[in-house]
């Protein structure tokens, strides 16, 4: 169990934060970028959540609470060295990235087919629901890019990539199972 009694520690107050093995880095550090990005996206979500009910709520809560453990598999480093840890790092599974696949081909079954690309918004939710598309996008670029330096789970980078699809199908379910989809219309504006 984690214990918060004091928020502010002062170790960071020259740029330097702690990851998940203890090593310190620069704040800067792309590792810290990834997580900070899918930390991002999850208050996203929280405020997603306002609009949400039902169902769709309960899956961003499962969805924000997977973040976290995406978060806690990406500040700590050297997924090699797993087995040599005082205790079993926490790191993303099949078993999320198999649930988030199973989740998009239910919300897809009822949608209307695609006849356009889908402009962001119509109903508050689904708006909401393509800014957290569009922030998954940025946290699995950002996660890429720590994967061309240092190891990464695979399955962080499956799930972030799979999540992004999760939000356009949900995004298409709030408008209406996609007959209030806004279409984009190309040249419409020439």
């Amino acid at each position: 169990m984690v214990v918060l009694n004091k928020i502010y520690t002062r170790t960071g107050d020259k740029g330097q934060t702690a990851l998940g093995d203890g090593s310190r880095v620069a704040k800067t550090a792309t590792r810290v970028g990834a997580y900070g990005t899918v930390d991002e996206l999850n208050s996203f979500i929280g405020v997603a959540r306002l609009s949400a009910e039902g169902e769709t709520d309960a899956a961003l809560a499962r969805i924000q609470n997977d973040l976290f453990d995406l978060g806690a598999d990406l500040c700590r480093p050297g997924m090699e060295k797993d087995a040599e840890a005082e205790y079993p790092p926490l790191r993303m599974a099949a078993e999320q990235v198999s649930r988030l696949e199973a989740e998009i081909d239910l919300l897809n079954e009822s949608l209307e087919p695609l006849r356009s690309f889908v402009l962001p918004g119509g109903s508050s939710l689904a708006a909401q629901l393509h800014v957290c598309r569009t922030v998954s996008r940025r946290a699995e670029r950002a996660t890429l890019q720590l994967a061309e330096d240092e190891t990464v789970n695979p399955e962080a980078l499956r799930y972030l990539n799979r999540l992004s699809d999760w939000f356009f199908v949900a995004a298409r379910q709030a408008n209406d199972s996609g007959r209030a989809d806004v279409l984009w219309v190309p040249g419409a504006n020439r």
